[in-house]
C-alpha cells in the first residue's frame, strides 16, 4: 500500500520536506537570536548609560569614532563657540520644543556640534540664548550623528534658514563654514534658561519595531515548518486512501455502496 512512496513524485516531495523543515527551523532560530541580541543590546545600553553618568569625562579625541561602546560616555572639549542653529520639533518631557545647537571650534580647526539645551515652543532665534564668548571647555554625553527618519529625528526638509532637522555632519556640512566632527555632544548641565537634553541610546540597541519584527518572523518560520509537516501527512493520508480505494475497486465514478463484499467461498 505504501509502494507509492518509492515513486519519483514522492521522492521529490520527501526531499523537499526534508530540506524545508531544517531550513525553517534554522531561519526561526536565527531570527530568535537576532531578537535576543537586541534585548541584550538594550540591557547593555541601559547599564552603559548609568555607568557613564558616574565616570569621569575623557578628552573627545580618545572617544572617536563614536560606536556602541563610546556612545553616551562623558566627553570634554575646549574651543570657541561659533555658528548657532536651531533643531525644531524635538520633544522633552512630553512637550514639543527645539534644541539650541552651537558649533564649538576646537584647536584642530574642526567644529563640534554642541546641544547647549532645549527650549519649549516653536523654534525661534529670539528665544535662544547667545553662546558664551571666549574660550570654553564643555562636558557632555557623546552622541553619534543622527539619521533622519529614525529615533524620532524628523525627515522633512525645507526648513527655514538657521535650522537643521538632524544633527549630523552630512546635514551640517552645507550649513556651517567649518570642517565637522562626525559626532556631537549634549551638555550635562544646560546653559542658563534651558533644559539639559538627555543622551539618546545608540542606534539598534532598543526594543523598537525591528526587534519585535524579529520576534514575529521567528513565529512565522516555525509555523511554516509545522505547515510543511501538516501538508506532508495530509498528502500521505490522501494517497493511502486512494490506494485503498483502488484495491477495493472504488473509483470516483463508483459509489462505495456499489462495491460487493468478497464471497466467503
Amino acid at each position: 500500500m505504501y509502494r507509492f512512496l518509492l515513486t519519483p513524485r514522492w521522492w521529490g516531495i520527501n526531499v523537499f520536506v526534508l530540506l524545508a523543515i531544517p531550513f525553517c527551523v534554522f531561519m526561526g532560530s536565527w531570527q530568535l537570536g537576532r531578537f535576543e541580541d537586541r534585548v541584550q543590546d538594550h540591557r547593555d545600553a541601559g547599564e552603559q548609560a548609568s555607568a557613564a553618568k558616574t565616570q569621569a569625562a575623557r578628552p573627545l579625541a580618545e572617544l572617536l569614532p563614536v560606536d556602541k561602546k563610546t556612545s553616551g560616555e562623558q566627553a570634554t572639549a575646549t574651543g570657541r563657540y561659533g555658528k548657532q542653529l536651531l533643531v525644531p520639533d524635538r520633544e522633552l518631557d512630553d512637550e514639543r520644543g527645539f534644541y539650541v545647537l552651537t558649533m564649538l571650534r576646537t584647536d584642530d580647526g574642526k567644529a563640534l556640534p554642541v546641544v547647549r539645551g532645549w527650549l519649549p515652543g516653536t523654534a525661534d532665534t529670539a528665544k535662544a540664548p547667545a553662546a558664551p564668548s571666549g574660550e570654553v571647555t564643555v562636558t557632555g554625553a557623546l552622541q553619534a550623528s543622527e539619521t533622519p527618519g529614525s529615533n524620532g529625528v524628523p525627515a522633512a526638509g525645507g526648513l527655514p534658514a538657521g535650522q537643521t532637522g538632524a544633527i549630523s555632519s552630512a546635514s551640517l556640512v552645507n550649513l556651517v563654514p567649518y570642517e565637522m566632527y562626525d559626532a556631537w555632544i549634549t551638555l550635562a548641565d544646560a546653559d542658563p534658561g534651558m533644559k539639559a537634553v538627555p543622551a539618546a541610546a545608540p542606534s539598534d540597541t532598543g526594543l523598537d519595531l525591528k526587534a519585535f519584527q524579529n520576534l514575529g518572523y521567528t513565529g512565522e518560520w516555525f509555523v511554516f515548518a509545522g505547515f510543511v509537516v501538516f501538508m506532508w501527512f495530509r498528502l500521505l493520508r490522501r494517497e493511502v486512501e486512494s490506494a485503498r480505494d483502488a484495491e477495493l475497486g472504488i473509483t470516483q465514478d463508483t459509489p462505495a455502496e456499489a462495491v460487493k463484499a468478497p464471497s466467503a467461498s
